[in-house]
This record gives structure tokens, C-alpha cells and sequence, in this order.
């Protein structure tokens, strides 16, 4: 019996001695784990206390950099300097004083004069033109000579003789977008379209019965501009140069003149004869 109890305390001891090893265990375990977490947190910690001195003096550096480079481009830049145009630039003069020309929205004109005017403080050199026929002044500035045309050769008047000669091209479009055409052909100032403008809108001996009002304006504009150039470059009396113009047109102003008469006379009789 006594065997048996040692054997039973022994197994009890044994039990208790292993139970105590697992408790002992995991406790060592869990303080080896605590033990563990605080390393890497103090890793941690002191791997972020590097990386921010680190950081922070590059940081710094770049702000002190940036702030230099700011103050050094506030002190070296310079204010724009507003420099103020006194003189506008001027090309050499094609045209001299005398001379005529044509300018396209007006026609043909003398130059009388070059003068210097200010406009808005800048000195700007023009050419002084007279028109005769509208009996008015013009400037145009020198540096856009180019708008400006010289007078037409003996052979652009001989062509433009030849074009009033021939048929008239008459499209059969709308009268407005016509006259669209018309008024761009004669403000370009080309003395073959001015050409081509009075030989369409020619009526011949009937010009001042068949033509409406518009037509008629249109007409007299282009043959306007045209009998002044052919008079200035024939260097021919008015009368001589329209007689020209309106022989190449088949045109005879007289029997105008006259079939105007007669039928304003025929329409008195016409109204004194009618009963009241």
C-alpha cells in the first residue's frame, strides 16, 4: 500500500511541477512579447527621430535656399521701363509733292504737302492729299503708302478704252448682291474694274429712263473716278475726255438730253389737254 500512495504522490507532484513549468512558461512568453514590442517600438521611435533630423535641416535648407533666391530676385529684378513711342516709324517716300494719285475709297488726288502731325503724342510724317471733286482734304501716313496706287500708263487707259468697248457681263443674280460686287469693284481702286463697272451698268442713249436710282448712283461713281484719271493722264480738257468715254460706251448725251425734254413736254401737254 505505501508503494502505492508514494507512486500517486509522486504523479500529483509531477502534475503539479508541470503546471507550474506551463504557467511559468507562458508567462516568460508574454514578458519576452512585451519585452519584444517595446524594442521595436523604441525602433521605431528612433528611426522616426532620424528620419525628422534629417528631414528637417534639408528642409531648412531648401526654405533658406528659396528665400535667397527670392530675395535675390526681388533685388535684381528690374522695373519694365515704359518707354514712350515719340516718333512712329516712317518708310522712304515714294510719292512726291504734286503728284497724283489714287487713293481707293476717295479716287484720285494731288498731293499738296508733307506734314508731320501728333496723334495721341507720336509724331507721325502723312502725305496731304486734295480731292478736287469732292472738294476735300485727306492725310495718309507715309509707312501705309501702300493703300495709295500712281496713276494709270496711256496703255491701261487704251485697255480700259477696249474694255468699255466691249460686251457687258451681267450676271443674273439679285440686284443687291450685285451691287455688292459693284461697290467692292469700285472702292478697290483698280482702274480695269472701274472699267468693267461703267461698261455693266451702261445703258447706252436710254441710261437716263431705263436705270433705277441705285444703278444709276453706282454708274456715276465709276465713271466719275474714271473720267478724272483719263483727264489728269491724257492731259485733256473735261469735255474732250468725256467724249472719249462715251464714244467707247455708244453713248450720246445730247439725245438724252433730249428724249428728257420730250417726254417731260409730252407729259405737260398730256396734263394740260386732260379735262378737269
Amino acid at each position: 500500500m505505501k508503494n502505492i500512495l508514494k507512486k500517486i504522490l509522486n504523479k500529483k507532484k509531477k502534475i503539479k511541477k508541470s503546471k507550474i513549468s506551463k504557467k511559468k512558461i507562458r508567462k516568460k512568453i508574454t514578458k519576452i512579447s512585451k519585452v519584444n514590442k517595446n524594442i521595436k517600438k523604441r525602433k521605431s521611435k528612433k528611426l522616426l527621430s532620424k528620419n525628422e533630423i534629417i528631414k528637417k535641416p534639408i528642409n531648412k535648407e531648401k526654405a533658406e535656399s528659396k528665400n535667397v533666391a527670392l530675395r535675390i530676385s526681388k533685388n535684381n529684378e528690374q522695373k519694365p521701363e515704359i518707354k514712350k513711342i515719340k516718333k512712329q516709324e516712317t518708310e522712304k517716300r515714294e510719292y512726291k509733292i504734286k503728284d497724283y494719285v489714287v487713293y481707293p475709297k476717295h479716287g484720285v488726288g494731288q498731293i499738296t504737302e508733307v506734314k508731320k502731325i501728333s496723334i495721341g503724342g507720336i509724331d507721325v510724317e502723312t502725305y496731304v492729299l486734295k480731292f478736287e471733286k469732292d472738294k476735300a482734304n485727306g492725310m495718309v501716313p507715309i509707312n501705309k503708302q501702300s493703300h495709295l496706287r500712281p496713276l494709270a500708263t496711256i496703255n491701261q487707259v487704251n485697255k480700259c478704252i477696249s474694255i468699255l468697248k466691249s460686251k457687258p457681263k451681267i450676271k443674273r443674280s439679285m440686284w443687291s448682291r450685285r451691287a455688292q460686287e459693284y461697290e467692292a469693284k469700285i472702292s478697290s481702286g483698280k482702274i480695269y474694274e472701274l472699267a468693267e463697272v461703267v461698261r455693266d451698268l451702261n445703258k447706252g442713249d436710254d441710261l437716263m429712263i431705263d436705270q433705277s436710282y441705285s444703278e444709276r448712283q453706282l454708274f456715276e461713281k465709276a465713271y466719275d473716278r474714271l473720267l478724272s484719271e483719263f483727264q489728269i493722264i491724257l492731259n485733256s480738257n473735261l469735255e474732250n475726255t468725256q467724249k472719249k468715254i462715251d464714244k467707247a460706251l455708244k453713248r450720246n448725251l445730247e439725245k438724252q438730253i433730249q428724249k428728257v425734254q420730250e417726254t417731260s413736254s409730252n407729259q405737260n401737254l398730256a396734263e394740260s389737254e386732260s379735262p378737269q
